[in-house]
């Protein structure tokens, strides 16, 4: 199990896979897989049948989970992907700093 940098809400950039170019919105992290899901990434189609919430049934688009190791945080102040380290502040908070530009990433 590796502990991943990035969390929810975070904008990331897929570097590699179908999806390759790709920016979005962090929906779901899963540490124990190391995957995330990302809004508009990596979407798939599901046949359903009808049920009781859904009548009509069909095919339905959704996102399927994307491994971590296939994206880049996108740092906000110099507004391209990269890696990211922590940082310990003087008051013993660890926060991400982008290794390009050493800028604190929200």
């Amino acid at each position: 199990m590796e502990i991943t940098k990035i969390k929810k809400n975070d904008k990331v950039k897929v570097i590699t896979g179908k999806d390759k170019g790709k920016i979005g919105k962090v929906l779901k992290v899963n540490t124990k897989d190391n995957r995330l899901l990302i809004e508009n990434v990596n979407i798939i189609k599901r046949h359903s049948k009808p049920t009781s919430q859904n009548k009509q049934g069909g095919i339905i688009e959704r996102e399927a989970p994307i491994h971590a190791s296939n994206v880049k945080l996108m740092c906000s102040k110099c507004i391209k992907p990269a890696s990211i380290r922590t940082k310990v502040l003087e008051d013993g908070r660890k926060v991400r700093v982008c290794k390009k530009c050493n800028e604190q990433v929200d």
